[in-house]
């Protein structure tokens, strides 16, 4: 967690829609009127239930999805619609770790492979990316001898510090977590928290956090978004939301969470 109030990231009145099949057929609005800021070195806490729109608003921060209207401006840059190769460019500064280990790492590469291909893509070759490799699979806790292994001879949790070394590799100041933790044991949940706490206190990253999970977000979270049929419905400090809610689907989310006192 971090004091830094600079904004890094804002949304505004950002609308995305998805075409329906056949042209006479209007087309599916999942994100309404969307507004916030995350602020350089916080972790923002995205929840909501399942088809909220969380996710497909990570995504069209990553341009995964196209933007009806509305922008997204990233360091004072307007990152709403950019080329290929712009896009190219941001994802030395925009990274991301999704949900699944097992699907989105490829089970063909050998780990020195895939922490190698964004080195790569970023310039960066032979010793030094050799070196480069060495250093990531230290800082997420894993062997150097891990380069040498597949992803499928790794458990969940150590895959998914595989991804999250991946997404380390050009050192990146903003991420976006997509459900992380939630394919993973529970024990195994604390330990990915503790490693992307620790990370972003060395690098001072910023997290956009999407999670169903409230005691998670609660734990790593400095603020928390609500989204409710998709729309940003509260917002607010993690105090502030949890002990104090003021809508009413986010009063609904927390009762439904089994108080840690009880």
């Amino acid at each position: 967690m971090s004091g830094n109030h600079n904004v890094l990231l804002s949304i505004h009145d950002l609308e995305v829609e998805y075409r329906r099949r056949g042209w006479r057929r209007p087309a599916n609005r999942v994100l309404h009127g969307i507004s916030l800021q995350i602020r350089a070195g916080e972790t923002l806490g995205l929840v909501g239930e399942s088809g909220s729109g969380k996710t497909t608003l990570g995504r069209s921060i990553l341009g995964l999805v196209p933007v009806a209207s509305g922008r997204i401006v990233y360091d004072d840059r307007d990152i709403t619609r950019v080329s290929r190769k712009q896009r190219r460019g941001l994802a030395k500064e925009i990274q991301v770790v999704f949900q699944d280990p097992y699907s989105s790492l490829n089970p063909a590469l050998l780990v020195s492979d895939i922490l190698s291909e964004p080195l790569r893509a970023a310039g960066i070759g032979g010793s030094e990316a050799r070196v480069r490799v060495r250093e990531l699979l230290d800082r997420v806790g894993l062997p150097s001898d891990a380069s040498q292994r597949f992803p499928n001879e790794f458990s969940g949790g150590q895959r998914q510090r595989i991804a999250i070394a991946r997404a380390l590799a050009t050192h990146p100041e903003f991420m976006v977590l997509d459900e992380p933790t939630s394919a993973l044991d529970v024990s195994i949940q604390a330990q990915i928290m503790n490693l992307l706490a620790r990370l972003q206190r060395e690098r001072n990253l910023t997290y956009l956090f999407i999670s169903h999970n409230l005691g998670v977000v609660r734990h790593l979270a400095d603020r928390v978004a609500v989204m409710y049929l998709g729309r940003v419905v509260e917002i607010g400090s993690t105090a502030e939301v949890f002990n104090n809610p003021q809508h009413p689907y986010t009063k609904a989310l927390l009762s439904a969470v089994p108080d840690p006192e009880d």
